[in-house]
């Protein structure tokens, strides 16, 4: 199911969800400008791998603490265009709305954090995994929980393709978001069994998830709401 948009109305520029489209873009474009060899670095570098963290052993981490940052980097790196397009549109339709709630001073902190979040649910479950983890959908999970517990009665027009033709549906977010969550986890739980979580990181978007239902409503600033319905079930263009 891909989302297309929501029925709430936010009242303030998301300013703070496009600079950080913006940023995740051009990270993007710069990673599209490298050679093979220099992508295989940049990820390397930049990419979360659990196994530096030293999670069985901090205090390691004391005399190099540099893997540290990866939780933060690693968030504004993407593998293809999908893998990115997905994210950016993800965070483009649910992200406005949570920082309309939050503020833009609360969100950005709101975002990172989640995203940390996120990543260290991946590594503590796979601390050995010597695989770099890289995307903003940790972050975004969050954002998607805090949605869910901001606006559960908005409604997400949906497009569903069945046998190649295209479906729109309005579904309520509580539903479309709890069936995300449990998609997530019911994955999760089978990618205990693969060596290191290779592949997608289930448990970083279960984490971060979670992460935005608990958090959210402290971070939530007192701001007017409006939720749009429309007799049709469409949405004015």
């Amino acid at each position: 199911m891909i989302p297309l948009r929501d029925t709430v109305r936010y009242r303030y520029f998301p300013i703070i969800n496009w600079i950080l489209i913006a940023i995740t873009t051009l990270v993007f474009l710069f990673e599209l400008s490298l050679r093979p060899a220099g992508l295989f670095r940049l990820i390397s570098l930049f990419g979360l791998v659990p196994y530096r963290l030293h999670l069985n052993q901090p205090l390691l981490l004391l005399s190099n603490p540099l893997p540290l940052i990866t939780l933060y980097t690693s968030m504004f790196l993407h593998n293809g265009w999908f893998h990115f397009l997905s994210n950016v549109w993800v965070l483009h339709v649910f992200g406005n709305n949570v920082e309309d709630r939050m503020g833009p001073g609360r969100y950005l902190v709101f975002y990172t954090l989640s995203g940390i979040a996120a990543n260290l649910v991946q590594a503590l479950l796979f601390p050995s995994s010597t695989i770099p983890a890289i995307g903003a959908s940790g972050a975004i999970a969050g954002v998607m929980g805090a949605y869910f517990l901001y606006y559960p009665r908005a409604r997400i027009t949906t497009l569903i393709p069945i046998l190649l033709i295209p479906w729109f549906i309005e579904v309520p977010a509580i539903i479309y978001l709890g069936f995300w969550f449990i998609s997530q986890l019911f994955s999760g739980f089978l990618s205990l069994g693969i060596s290191g979580g290779a592949g997608i990181a289930w448990w970083a978007h279960t984490g971060g998830f979670l992460f935005g239902l608990v958090f959210a409503r402290r971070l939530a600033a007192r701001r007017p709401l409006v939720i749009l319905h429309y007799p049709d079930g469409n949405l004015p263009d």
